[in-house]
């Protein structure tokens, strides 16, 4: 029911409650029975044994069980053992990443609240909040969490702060008895409270209106629930390739199996050649090596302030065209800061942003520090302490607000001047108060200064006018008038229409005290100070951040809850709104069909007043249009998007759990320039999985060939399937995973979005994978063909020849495959440090395997001579001189 559009005395008609006795016992019972308790829903557990068997669902894993079925029967136990250890290495790893990725609903149930107080039978009860239904009369005071939906009845003073549901910053003023239109935004609904906000200020009572999954939290909820995740461009292009390897890889057996039963072979020792080149067609590796590297490019990610839940999110930020991005929080500091002061008819500006009391407050275009400031300023700033309900404090080095964030900013600005709320509270005690509501619009606290008292008053500026009968100006009061009052309401649509949010300060000397009852008396004839001009300020660093990443081509799109003048406002001073730009408002976006809006999507910049449907209906209409998609907020409305977007962004700081939970990662100091910085991170750590790839199929290419040639020519196998295996293992494995902490080109972050449906493997790719494995497979047949026909030394040490040769010419190209065009000399041959020691190493395991007893048993390898390891290294280099050569042709030609 939209009862916000009801009054009061509907109210009590349609839930049949009370409004001094609540619901009786009976009543009670009869809606638990007909609504249920006040729960949320939870997603259906994951089982740690489910996730784990999720990990076998790649086509590549599904080809290593096969080969290591394969050579159980052929009773190859060391083959067997070592492909089983890959494949649960692999699944090992994603498990554990992956353990914790699906607990989004079960920490949306933390936001509510255990207990709530309510009025039953006439009789105030605390109760467990899961008991309460529709109808129940709750009473609500500052600090409490709100236990369910519903219709404030009674409030003095009452605000609560929603930013978790809606993004607004700004506590959120309540109202009775006012029915609102139908399509009021969530925001706007001033006479209702939501389950999983908190009240900041005041007193109130609500009628339960909805409980559980009825509530807007339970809706959300219920989005979070049904909002899909699809694979990301890594797996989706990952499975391609193991698609093509297989493909590839039985086409290679075939022909060979049938060849050599044509040659008269027999079937059984066909069979093994067959299974030995399938073991060197498949990168066994490369599972485990992918998700090692992006295992490395998380850490390094931890070091800007980004944290990764869900590996492959790592390089789906590489390919992300638009980042649809939270205001409060995100691209501002979420804390009010008061930007300028007009006191006396002059503009004052104020340094600094946030909570902390640092930065100076000098006139408007004035550079460098300001002699004195006059008693207009002063007098202003010092109402706002005064007339003010709301702490500032500091803990563990972080300055926060204990109430009303724009109280807290009056405080932060006064403080700056050495306005400091614990001595003037000393200076002029507070003896009474008038406190501010949604329909006075205005504060007022009476003081006693020396002999005397003076009353303070802070609010809406047409408010306070309205109270004021003169004007503080050049250090005198004098008359207000109507060009003065006209002056100042154009001053303040001035400052509103910029975005910021305006509150005026006034105050009137009594020699008695008055009787502060009478209003009349104490809020008329005032003196009229100024205007505080505030506004939750942007990151400084986000402007710079968004421009990197236009240069980048990445969109950025604000989505927020906050009101459209603010949100405008803050994305104009960020760069956000470009020529031909516009902006949508939630009740805008509900008059557009998904066809029409997948059709204007890439013309808005800013959306404002929106909820967690529409954010989804966003998200999904720019997944419309084939764009990969990074939501990011820190609020509960913000889950269901984060969840629906190709990337989901959490804030670290501000982040509710819901969010955290949700996401694929999470920004730890809640900094837009972190996020540019995870994307730069993401574009490389692509280009080094594109690397890698390149260097284990080259060399996977180069084995294949050598065994495939060999038996096309008749020659005895050159390579064992546990030589195969330990190349791909050792040999492949940590130059690939060195490779996969190449350091970025330069110009990354100048470079297009790469395209989402863009291939790993493409022409220049493949003709370049064949050369180089061509060129390898050259150098080990030749190994091999020199030592078994030319020193006729026999199969076992040619074999190893074949074996050192295969093994160094790889650990060669590893260098070779840092860049399509640009010479290793260039590049630098030890800027990649990771690399020369994991060479290093690899060359110090192969020539141990060859020259120590128990594992040439095992690898039956026999240990070469200083003459058969000089002919190695020389052979071995033939490819990265002939890879040179084509890059600097390249290079020529360009």
């Amino acid at each position: 029911m939209k009862v916000w559009t009801f009054n009061i005395e509907e109210i009590v008609d349609v839930f049949g409650t009370n409004l001094e006795k609540g619901l009786s016992r009976v009543q009670v019972d009869k809606q638990l029975a007909t609504h249920g308790p006040n729960v949320l829903a939870e997603a259906k557990g994951v089982s740690a044994l489910t996730l784990f068997f999720d990990q076998f669902k790649s086509l590549i894993v599904w080809v290593l069980i096969g080969a290591a079925v394969l050579s159980g029967v052929l009773q190859e136990w060391v083959d067997t053992a070592a492909i089983l250890a890959i494949i649960l290495l692999n699944a090992g790893l994603g498990f554990f990443q992956e353990y914790r990725a699906e607990k989004s609903l079960a920490a949306l149930k933390k936001l509510s609240t255990p207990t709530a107080r309510v009025i039953r039978d006439g009789q105030k009860q605390a109760i467990p909040s899961s008991q309460l239904v529709p109808g129940d009369l709750v009473e609500l005071e500052a600090g409490d969490h709100i236990p369910a939906d519903g219709r404030v009845v009674w409030a003095t003073s009452f605000r609560t702060q929603e930013a978790s549901l809606t993004g607004e910053s700004t506590p959120v003023s309540k109202e009775t008895d006012r029915p609102l239109p139908e399509d009021t935004p969530l925001g706007d609904r001033a006479t209702m409270v939501f389950l999983g906000t908190a009240a900041v200020s005041g007193k109130a009572r609500m009628v339960v209106s909805e409980t559980g999954m009825a509530t807007e939290l339970g809706k959300i909820a219920g989005l979070l629930a049904s909002s899909g995740e699809e694979a990301t461009p890594l797996q989706k292009r990952l499975e391609a390739l193991g698609r093509w390897l297989v493909y590839l890889c039985l086409l290679i057996v075939g022909v060979v199996f049938g060849l050599g039963l044509i040659r008269g072979v027999p079937i059984v020792e066909m069979f093994l050649t067959a299974v030995s080149l399938a073991v060197a067609a498949i990168p066994e590796g490369l599972p485990a090596v992918v998700t090692m590297a992006l295992a490395v490019g998380v850490q390094r990610m931890v070091k800007r302030h980004a944290l990764i839940r869900k590996l492959p999110a790592v390089e789906t930020l590489g390919c992300t065209n638009v980042i649809c991005s939270d205001k409060t929080g995100t691209l501002t500091q979420n804390e009010m800061t008061v930007r300028q002061v007009w006191a006396g008819g002059v503009f004052y500006e104020v340094m600094g942003a946030g909570y902390a009391p640092e930065g100076e407050i000098r006139t408007k275009g004035q550079t460098g520090a300001q002699a004195g400031l006059p008693e207009d300023l002063t007098l202003t700033l010092r109402g706002g302490v005064l007339c003010n309900g709301s702490g500032l404090h500091q803990k563990e080095g972080r300055w926060t607000v204990v109430g009303d964030p724009t109280e807290g900013a009056l405080l932060t600005a006064a403080a700056k001047i050495g306005l400091l709320q614990e001595q003037l509270d000393k200076e002029e005690p507070r003896e009474a108060e008038v406190p501010f509501d949604s329909e006075r619009k205005r504060m007022t606290v009476l003081c006693r200064r020396g002999s005397g008292w003076r009353a303070y008053m802070k609010g809406a500026p047409d408010v306070i006018l309205n109270h004021c009968r003169y004007l503080h100006r050049g250090g005198r009061v004098e008359a207000l008038g109507d060009v003065e009052r006209q002056d100042v309401a154009k001053i303040n649509e001035t400052l509103a229409t910029q975005g910021l949010r305006v509150l005026a300060m006034a105050y009137r000397d009594f020699d008695q005290k008055p009787a502060t009852a009478d209003h009349g008396t104490l809020e008329q004839d005032l003196v009229f100070t100024g205007l505080a001009a505030m506004q939750d300020p942007p990151r400084p660093e986000a402007a710079e951040s968004i421009r990197h990443c236009r240069e980048a081509g990445i969109r950025i799109v604000m989505i927020t809850g906050d009101h459209p003048g603010t949100a405008q406002a803050v994305a104009s001073e960020l760069g956000l709104m470009g020529p031909g730009q516009e902006s949508l408002t939630g009740i805008e976006l509900d008059q557009l069909s998904e066809e029409n809006l997948a059709h204007r999507v890439d013309q808005v910049g800013v959306y404002a007043r929106v909820s967690a449907e529409h954010k989804l209906r966003i998200v999904r209409a720019w997944h419309s249009r084939g764009m990969v998609v990074a939501m990011t907020g820190d609020g509960v409305n913000d889950a269901p998007a984060l969840k629906e977007a190709d990337i989901g962004v959490a804030m670290g700081i501000t982040g509710t759990d819901v969010t955290k939970e949700v996401a694929d990662m999470v920004v730890l100091d809640d900094n837009f320039a972190s996020i540019e910085a995870a994307v730069e991170e993401g574009r490389g750590i692509y280009e080094n999985i594109r690397k890698f790839v390149y260097y284990l199929l080259s060399c996977n290419t180069g084995e294949v060939l050598v065994m495939f040639v060999a038996s096309l020519i008749g020659w005895p196998l050159p390579l064992l399937p546990v030589q195969i295996l330990w190349l791909n293992l050792v040999t492949d494995g940590l130059p690939a995973l060195a490779l996969g902490v190449d350091p970025p080109p330069k110009d990354l972050m100048r470079r297009p979005v790469r395209n989402r449906n863009e291939e790993i493997i493409n022409r220049v790719f493949i003709m370049d994978m064949l050369g180089a494995g061509a060129l390898i497979a050259a150098c080990s047949l030749a190994a091999f063909g020199y030592v078994y026909w030319v020193e006729q030394a026999g199969v076992e040490r040619a074999r190893s020849m074949a074996f050192l040769v295969l093994a160094i010419a790889q650990l060669v190209h590893a260098f070779n495959s840092r860049s399509e065009r640009l010479s290793i000399f260039q590049i630098g041959p030890f800027s990649n440090h990771w690399l020369a020691g994991a060479t290093v190493i690899s060359f110090a395991l192969q020539i141990g395997i060859m020259v120590w007893l128990p594992a040439q048993k095992v690898f039956k390898t026999m240990a070469p001579n200083l003459s058969e390891l000089g002919l190695a290294v020389g052979l071995s280099l033939m490819p990265l001189v002939v890879m040179e050569g084509i890059k600097a042709w390249r290079r020529a030609r360009e």
